[in-house]
């Protein structure tokens, strides 16, 4: 029998378009001969939709013509399984049950471990990072609080909420000042390059911070790199195993890699026109960097995904100051633009055995996660005395 493999993506982000091209992407190549695919699609105003349609790119150029012909849905548990419900109607008819959950999703309010959160409230097994590693992986300020306890490379950095910066811009502008100029002004909870901008002055500084403002109310300005070079390492495991993939260099015309170098622009195949995502950014693989590098930034990984509790795939980003040769963390995807399945193939792991054995392993964890103790079968309410029940009846009527 075929596992039901639930895909969920899209949702109230804004990456919410990436997060549909990284999902029916892996829709394609999920294997259909050892599972069945059932499309989970989050709306944007965060309403569950299901139908065969959703696997179809072209359904997402005017989603909203073409919603009629999907249904609506909750995910719920009952005595049968995991099943989708229609929300619809007086009595909440089952469309289909799933053995395990996959978000593919992307940014705040999926990614971030709200979404985690619900299927660990419901007891689905499912693929990637649980909520705390989801949580990290997403808050730029905690993830380095948590490296530089660990010693682990970061860059220079300030931060601060837009209450603060309200109240005493001054005060901002003097502590980004003291990490001096050029620096990177980015919303701290956001990903694919969205709401960043490059400050080479401080004339430049204001702006910037109420660019970051629009999406995040927790800014983060990191001391920018000199003489960059950009490179990507995805890690594969949990937290007993991890398995580090080849190093990609990424290419931009600009201070670093932005929104449209990572997802605007065409495609060919099955996508139809779509962009690949970041399969589709400017790449040389293997990076053009020493073997020591190489290694120092492979282990480096692992530690990131460990110290992290991360699971599944995730792709870590680096800051190479190609004159110093010092390497610095950017940050970790939790949940990668394309699943970061085009470094796996230069590994000669097929993107379909890729996602095989993310599917894999998180049905052993699962396993293993249900030989632990999370509840208790006595119940120590019903040893409450009687003059405690009879007041209790009082406030039950």
């Amino acid at each position: 029998m075929k596992i039901k493999v639930g895909v969920i993506f899209g949702g109230e982000t804004v990456e919410h378009e990436v997060s549909v091209i990284t999902a029916v992407q892996a829709m394609e190549h999920i294997n259909r001969d050892k599972y069945d695919v059932v499309p989970i699609y989050i709306s944007k105003d965060r309403i569950w939709y299901t139908s065969p349609m959703l696997t179809d790119i072209e359904v997402y150029k005017d989603f909203n013509e073409l919603k009629r012909y999907a249904k609506q849905v909750v995910l719920v548990k009952t005595k049968d399984g995991f099943v989708l419900q229609s929300t619809k109607g007086i009595f909440r008819r089952t469309i289909t049950d799933i053995d395990i959950a996959f978000p593919i999703v992307h940014g705040n309010n999926v990614e971030d471990g709200s979404l985690q959160g619900y299927l660990d409230s419901v007891g689905i097994p499912y693929v990637g990072s649980r909520v705390l590693g989801s949580a990290l992986g997403q808050d730029k300020v905690v993830m380095k609080q948590i490296f530089k306890d660990c010693k682990l490379p970061i860059v220079d950095y300030t931060w601060f909420f837009d209450s603060e910066y309200a109240d005493d811009c001054e005060k901002i502008f003097a502590n980004v000042k003291k990490l001096g100029y050029p620096v990177i002004v980015k919303p701290a909870t956001l990903g694919s390059s969205v709401g960043i901008t490059y400050v080479k002055e401080e004339s430049g500084l204001a702006n910037a911070i109420e660019e970051a403002m629009k999406y995040d109310v927790k800014i983060v300005v990191e001391k920018a790199v000199q003489n960059l070079v950009e490179v990507n390492c995805s890690v594969l495991g949990n937290y007993s195993h991890q398995e580090a993939s080849v190093i990609e260099e990424v290419t931009s015309d600009d201070e670093f890699l932005t929104y449209a170098d990572k997802y605007i622009g065409g495609s060919k195949g099955k996508l139809k026109g779509a962009s690949k995502g970041m399969a589709s950014a400017s790449r040389i693989i293997p990076a053009r960097i020493s073997d020591k590098l190489t290694s120092e930034i492979k282990e480096t990984s692992k530690q990131v995904f460990k110290v992290l509790n991360l699971a599944g795939v995730c792709r870590i980003d680096y800051l190479i100051d190609k004159k110093t040769k010092k390497f610095y963390i950017n940050e970790p995807n939790t949940i990668p633009g394309s699943l970061a399945f085009y470094l796996w193939e230069k590994t000669d792991k097929k993107y379909e055995d890729l996602l095989d054995e993310m599917i894999t392993t998180s049905i052993k964890d699962y396993k293993n996660r249900a030989k632990k103790t999370y509840s208790f079968d006595s119940n120590i309410l019903s040893n409450m005395g009687v003059k405690g029940l009879k007041g209790l009846k009082g406030k039950l009527k």
